[in-house]
This record gives C-alpha cells, structure tokens and sequence, in this order.
C-alpha cells in the first residue's frame, strides 16, 4: 500500500478556512504564507506580575508574560518550509509556532491570590478536545464526569518549606529558594542578593543556623548545610515557597492548602495544582464509585514558572524535574485500556510523568529526569483525559495544553473563562479536557 501522509496547514484565526493536504511522497517541500498572529492588532497580555529579580536565570520571580507587541491581521512570506510526510493518516502536523502565539490578555483581578474556603468549591470549565464545545460546571460535578472504567492518575509529590531568609556576614539580606535536594546536607538553590555570592561565603539563616556557597551550577548555586539535616531545617525554618504571581506573603494556611491531599513524596517547590481541589471526602466519593487510581511522582521545580524566552521554540531549553513512574501504574493505565475506560490524568504534571515514560512508543516503569517539552504537533501516548488549572501566558504549560486540545479550542476556552471571570493559576480554577 502506497504510504501517505496526512497533513494540516493549521491556522491561528478561527475566521479563516482550514486547507488539507494528502501527500504519497516521503519528503515534500510546501511554500506557505504565515500571518502575523494576534487579535486584530490588539497586544494579548497585560498581565503584571513581579519582575525578574533572582540573580540565576531561572529565578521564580522571572515569571512575567511576554513584552507588548501589536500583530497585524496580514499576510507575509516565509521560506519554504520542509515538512516530513508521516506514515499514518491522519496524524495533524502543525507549522513551527512561535511563543507570542500563546499570549493572552489576563486582567489581574482575575489571579488567584488565596484559596477558597472548600478545596472542591472551585468552577470547572469543561471542553470537549474533538468539537471544542464548552460547558461552564462546578468542580464537585467531577464525579459526575468519571465512571468506573476510568483510571484517574495523580502526582503525589510533597511540597517543601523550600524558601529560607538569612543574612551575609557583612549583614546584607539573602533569600535562599531551593531547587533540588542532593543529599541530607547539600542542594542547589536559587539565591537572591545584592551582590552574587562567592564560594565560601556564610550565609546565617534563623534560629541560629546557617549554609555555606560551595560554588556555582551553571545559574544556581551549590549549597552545604553542615551543622543540620536539611529536611529537618525546612521543616523548622523553612516558608512555602508560593508563586511569584501570589503577591502575598505565605501564612500558615498555606502549608495545608498549597499540598494535596495524598502528598507522600517530598520534593517538589511548587504544587501539582489541579490535585489541589481534591479533598479527602472527594476522594472518599472516587473510591466507592468503583473509580480506579493510580500514582506518579513528579517533583514540580521552580522551571515550571520560567517564561520562555526565546521566540523560536525549539531554541527554548526546557527545565528538568524528577519522575517516576511504577510498574503498579503500568499495569495500572493497562488494565484501564483493556476495559475500555480513559487514562484521565490529574494536571500537567502526571501528563509529563506518562509521557516521559512512554518515549519508546508504550508506557514502562522507570524514573529520572525529565525535561521532555510538549508543544502541538506532539503526539500523546498514555493519556485520554486531562483535569488541568489554568497557565500563565506564553508558558510551557499553556502549550502542553494546547497540544493535548488543540490550540483554537484552548486559546478560546481561555477567552472564555476571562469572560466568565474564572479565578486563574496555582489557587484558581479548573478545567477539563476529554472527549
């Protein structure tokens, strides 16, 4: 059989009509015409978040959406563009996209800056990934949304206390944030100071304990706390470290409801936030419905907040975070496709884990790091469903999103929820995406 290959010229404007072309040779050459992305000459982002004031490039203060620019609805040429024939049918290959492409305007008032007062009291925005169709719902109405062929997957990563105040000898403030834990005595962190610090400094921190630098690594600092077992420190001295979107300071509250519910394996600096709206009545409900669960652990790093720099995104260097992922969920997400049932995986997180797992084509058991980047165009593996919060623009999680649904349907389901005044972020809302 003559192989063919099925692809799309995707267009940006659901105004504009959709071309397809079939295509038997193995490599084709297609001239297009782009058009300047945007929304009929308006800047998409008016976003204020806390500017870029780490000293480490990938400071978690650094999450701000992209400058202004103004996008003309017109056309310009482009070079030709090589595109290579895929041996399926209907396998949807999208035009290198570009990181203004994921701009969105957001009114502040719309961030969440404190959680509700009920985890499961949040909206839910439900989209269909085929039609697009939205359907404005409760988050307790979930239930509703599952039955007992499904298997939902969570991340049971822990936050840490992962932030930490002190001083320099010569009296100057420090902000330590860290980014992973090495051993019981050493990690990197990001570290905030007026002046970058040398090796060797001293860094006093409360209760009379303190750290030592121990260098460089790459734009993080290596770190020794020599006189306690840095777990203990952080559960003694240590601040949640909230996004830097969340203007406040952290409060008590915080360590309970910036944390799942089923939170085991400690690690991560930022939360899988669509966890955040299960409480344990909820998941009480999960079970007697007969509804399957399964596990991964996914340690969220303080990457997940870095824009993406770079215009072109297969320049963007994609932070790396610690998964695993066990043969008990393998066998897991097995048995549920062998029932008939969907792999609904509980936010970006445990979509990374699966799929990080399932670059050989199927899913096995395995653990490391990851820094696999999904933009549209990239095919999934191991997930049917997808419960999800809503991403900063221009973010790596906006895109992810956009591939699992389609880019029209997520950049008009963002719209939407705007316009419904849907609560945004970390302690903001959900959505649903299934099919």
């Amino acid at each position: 059989m003559q192989r063919e290959g099925f692809i799309r010229a995707v267009r940006h404007n659901e105004k504009w009509p959709r071309e397809y072309f079939i295509f038997s040779k193995p490599l084709i050459s297609l001239r297009v015409s782009e058009p300047k992305f945007g929304t009929e000459g308006r800047n998409r982002t008016g976003t204020k978040l806390p500017s870029p004031d780490f000293e480490s490039g990938a400071s978690t203060s650094s999450a701000t959406p992209a400058k202004n620019r103004h996008y003309k609805n017109t056309f310009q040429k482009k070079p030709v563009y090589f595109l290579r024939c895929i041996h399926r049918l209907n396998l949807i290959i999208s035009p290198a996209m570009k990181k203004s492409d994921f701009n969105y305007l957001l009114p502040d008032a719309l961030i969440a800056q404190k959680p509700l007062a009920e985890r499961d009291a949040s909206r839910l925005l439900c989209m269909n990934r085929d039609s697009g169709q939205i359907t404005d719902r409760q988050f307790i109405d979930f239930i509703d949304l599952i039955n007992e062929r499904d298997l939902l997957v969570f991340n049971d990563t822990k936050v840490i206390p992962a932030r930490l105040y002190g001083k320099k000898q010569s009296g100057g403030k420090v902000e330590i944030l860290i980014e992973r834990i090495l051993d019981n005595h050493h990690a990197i962190a990001h570290v905030r100071a007026s002046k970058s610090p040398k090796a060797g400094t001293l860094i006093k921190l409360d209760q009379d304990h303190y750290c030592v630098v121990q260098g460089r690594a790459d734009d993080l600092f290596q770190l020794e706390f020599a006189d306690a077992n840095l777990f203990a420190l952080l559960e003694q001295i240590g601040h949640i470290p909230l996004p830097p979107y969340i203007t406040r300071a952290d409060d008590e509250s915080d360590l309970t409801r910036y944390q799942t519910v089923f939170a085991r394996e400690a690690g991560a600096v930022a939360a899988p936030t669509a966890g955040l709206h299960f409480d344990v009545a909820l998941m009480n409900k999960i079970k007697a419905l007969g509804v399957h669960t399964a596990f991964v652990t996914l340690h969220v790093g303080s990457g997940t907040f870095q824009p993406v720099r770079v215009e072109n995104l297969s320049e963007h260097l994609m932070h790396k975070e610690y998964f695993a992922v066990s043969q008990a969920t393998v066998d897991a997400v097995r048995l549920a496709r062998d029932r008939g049932g969907r792999v609904i995986a509980i936010g970006t997180t445990v979509v990374r884990a699966l799929e990080s797992a399932s670059k050989s084509g199927q899913l096995a058991p395995g653990f490391g790091n990851t820094d696999l980047f999904i933009t549209p165009g990239y095919q999934f593996k191991s997930v049917d469903a997808m419960l999800t919060n809503f991403h900063l623009p221009e973010s790596t999680l906006l895109m992810l999103v956009s591939a699992f649904a389609g880019y029209d349907s997520i950049m008009n389901a963002y719209q939407h929820a705007i316009d419904q005044s849907y609560r945004f972020f970390s302690y903001g809302d959900a959505m649903f995406l299934s099919r």
